[in-house]
């Protein structure tokens, strides 16, 4: 039996699309699988309204674009470990990804990509923008992308996490996470180029002194914040975002307070990072 063709429709020129016409709480087919993945890998982060599906259903669609990570330190319900949640009340005085990142770039391994379901929003606020990596460093000039070729970035969590040790997906206890990155990373998919530093995890540029290091990221991660490069999505219950953590960064906004805004999130395993070979090439001539 064919699949249903999904509906498609674009938000902004540069990034974003929500689609309707599927049920993610249904087993669905190989084909309507493949059309969500290219729409992500078109869109970049895409939305999905009115979905009810429960934690079971909720790891069964991430599985379906590979295995599932668990956070270190991040709460998860019982007996889901692949579950994150995302809660804020009136007790919250801040809540996670309230700055400009890519979902715990600091692994070895970043994700591929995150799936968070909401259930309960508040009437106004709380929204999340999404910004467009490919187009970050496309928007930079010749001689600064030609300089940032080849650089590597050192991506920490220690002051985001806290404490020295945290927990593996086995549960033994692991230094935290510190790895070097390349400033501009591969798709694995598309090809495509991405600006591939964030304030949350990048703390500096492997090579360059402190003062040059901290200089360069800091044009960088204001560079990261023009609107241009975003899209902003406003969350109602049961509301679903899917976001490809390879090439876009997201930030959610806390001006809510004291409402409550509540769901749960899976994340997809990813591989790392590389540099184009062209990259490389063109640093050793």
């Amino acid at each position: 039996m064919t699949a249903p063709a999904l509906r498609v429709r674009q938000i902004n020129p540069v990034l974003g699309a929500e689609i309707s016409g599927v049920d993610l709480s249904q087993d669905l087919s190989d084909e309507t699988i493949g059309q969500i993945r290219q729409a992500l890998l078109d869109h970049l982060v895409i939305f999905f309204r009115d979905q009810e599906i429960d934690y079971d259903q909720h790891k069964a669609f991430g599985r379906r674009f590979g295995s599932l990570h668990v956070h270190p330190r991040a709460p998860s319900p019982e007996g889901h470990p692949e579950l994150l949640v995302i809660h804020a009340d009136e007790n919250s005085k801040r809540v996670a990804g309230q700055g400009w990142h890519s979902d715990v770039s600091c692994d070895e391994t970043p994700p591929m990509g995150s799936i968070l379901h909401l259930t309960q929003v508040p009437d106004t606020g709380g929204d999340t923008l999404f910004a467009n990596m490919y187009a970050a460093y496309e928007a930079l000039s010749k001689p600064m992308k030609h300089f940032l070729e080849g650089l590597s970035a050192r991506h920490e969590s220690a002051h985001i996490y806290r404490g020295n040790y945290y927990k593996n997906a086995q549960g033994a206890r692991d230094e935290q996470p510190s790895n070097l990155h390349p400033v501009v990373r591969t798709h694995p998919e598309t090809g495509r180029r991405a600006l591939f530093v964030n304030s949350a995890f990048t703390t500096r540029i492997d090579g360059l002194t402190r003062g040059e290091s901290k200089s360069l990221l800091n044009y960088l991660f204001h560079h990261i914040e023009n609107p241009a490069l975003q899209v902003r999505f406003q969350w109602r219950p049961n509301s679903i975002a899917f976001w490809d953590n390879r090439c876009t960064q997201h930030l959610a906004v806390f001006d809510y307070w004291p409402k409550v805004r509540h769901g749960v999130r899976v994340t997809i395993e990813g591989d790392r990072p590389y540099f184009d070979s062209e990259d490389a090439q063109r640093k050793a001539s």
